[in-house]
């Protein structure tokens, strides 16, 4: 087994700037319910979806068109024995200019493969990155409803 952390990436046409402000329009592409302020630094948010999953996230970094990172403080997922596996984690989304587009590489510190929600979870950020968050992004409308 492997203890690298969840990573996936996209390339969009669009500026950084544009990337950075549709990644902080988290009730834009994150579907369920969101509660609090997303954009600015030292704030909290929640996220719940049902009574699958809930958690709060610190925003702990926002470097406009450049980096954005959550510090996960509580959470519970009711598919897994530990259901508060993610508290501690963090989720960094990193942007980079690449030849006229920009790259956004999404990273999930901390999930793993030795976590039990590592399959689910992964399935989840693959669906909302590379295409809720991708459409957003691109289109400026997003299509997050996808089924957990």
């Amino acid at each position: 087994m492997s203890s690298r952390d969840f990573t996936v990436s996209i390339t969009v046409d669009q500026r950084p700037e544009a990337v950075f402000a549709a990644i902080n329009d988290v009730r834009g592409w994150w579907s369920g319910d969101v509660a609090g302020e997303t954009g600015k630094v030292g704030s909290t948010f929640t996220y719940r979806y049902g009574d699958v999953h809930y958690s709060k996230q610190t925003i702990s970094e926002l470097v406009p068109g450049r980096r954005v990172v959550w510090r996960i403080e509580e959470a519970h997922l009711n598919f897994t024995k530990d259901p508060d596996e993610w508290v501690g984690t963090e989720i960094h989304f990193e942007i980079e200019p690449r030849e006229g587009a920009t790259q956004l590489r999404f990273t999930h510190k901390g999930l793993t493969e030795s976590l039990e929600c590592y399959e689910a979870c992964c399935g989840a950020w693959n669906f909302y990155v590379t295409e809720s968050l991708r459409d957003l992004i691109t289109s400026g409308v997003a299509q997050p409803n996808h089924p957990v």
